[in-house]
């Protein structure tokens, strides 16, 4: 099964698992339940909610997190700031990367864009160096739009 396999089972997934509901902190609860429990090699997995200035810790699965990231620093608020996916083969060689748990290497972050404005980012982090491709890109920004979609006005 290609990447594209499992990110298009887990896009039908989740569009069933949100159904009709709207509220943000459940479809993120379920949505990064959802990715933790389904992608190999991650080890972190949920949401940063934009608040003013920064993002602030949300819905996740895996270690203790940092809870405030200011938008601009670590890879987090890059991705804010940038409005655009990014994505770190090996965060030790990211500038100003914020290291919440040691065991992390690689990291994907995705923007939650709504109405023009970015509410947030989905976060994954793995513990092996290069995890993440175009193809988990691709996947995970599927993912966010379902996400996304599924809330409540």
């Amino acid at each position: 099964m290609t990447k594209a396999d499992v990110y298009d089972r887990l896009a039908n997934e989740l569009e069933a698992l949100l159904g009709d509901e709207g509220d943000l902190v459940a479809n993120a609860a379920n949505c990064a339940a959802l990715i933790f429990r389904s992608l190999p090699d991650v080890n972190w997995a949920g949401f940063y909610f934009r608040q003013d200035d920064d993002l602030v810790l949300g819905p996740f699965q895996g270690e203790p997190a940092c809870e405030r990231i200011p938008i601009g620093k670590g890879v987090c608020g890059a991705c804010a700031e940038r409005r655009e996916t990014v994505v770190v083969p090996d965060v030790s060689e990211f500038p100003g990367h914020i290291a919440c748990d040691d065991a992390s290497v690689s990291e994907i972050v995705v923007p939650l864009i709504r109405d023009g404005r970015v509410i947030g980012v989905l976060d994954l982090d793995s513990p092996a160096a290069g995890r993440f491709d175009a193809a988990d890109q691709a996947g995970l920004e599927k993912l966010a739009a379902i996400f996304l979609a599924s809330l409540s006005p």
